[in-house]
């Protein structure tokens, strides 16, 4: 089966916006594993996936089936990185990270913007490859501290 980059480009954009970067674990689905969290999104023939264990520290994987057959896929750890940190310190971090996520678009396919500031954050993305075969790290700044670190890595599925 030949896949049509251009159109997985798109739905991934799509996908991206309407699940954890708009609505944090609002998208959420009952999980097939026990302990995730699990967020879904269809369109036409495509369905997408992200099933991920953790908060302040966390490791999951994004998946894209083209009629019924998994054809991309993204794996992910990370997290806040300060010692001891409570719900306080974490949300206001996630909730930037979200404002950064809903930045992607068809050049920032895999998590969100090379760069992105906001008041007293700054959300950072450095990758290498294309869709095929690609890996990258984010990281947010506040106050100039780094506080969140993470590392992913995925490719299409052959």
């Amino acid at each position: 089966m030949s896949i049509n980059q251009e159109h997985l480009i798109t739905f991934l954009v799509e996908a991206k916006r309407s699940t954890y970067a708009f609505q944090g674990d609002g998208a959420s689905v009952q999980p097939l594993l026990n302990g995730s969290k699990q967020l879904e999104y269809h369109s036409g023939d495509y369905f997408y996936r992200d099933i991920y264990f953790g908060s302040g520290f966390f490791i999951g994987q994004e998946t894209v089936e083209f009629e019924s057959r998994a054809i991309w896929s993204m794996v992910y750890s990370g997290g806040v990185i300060t010692q001891n940190a409570n719900w306080d310190v974490i949300g206001p971090i996630y909730g930037f990270l979200r404002q950064a996520l809903r930045l992607v678009d068809t050049k920032s396919i895999y998590r969100g913007p090379k760069h992105f500031e906001s008041d007293n954050y700054i959300f950072k993305n450095e990758y290498e490859g294309n869709i095929d075969c690609f890996h990258g790290n984010e990281t947010i700044l506040m106050d100039g501290q780094k506080v969140y670190e993470l590392h992913y890595n995925g490719g299409v599925v052959r």
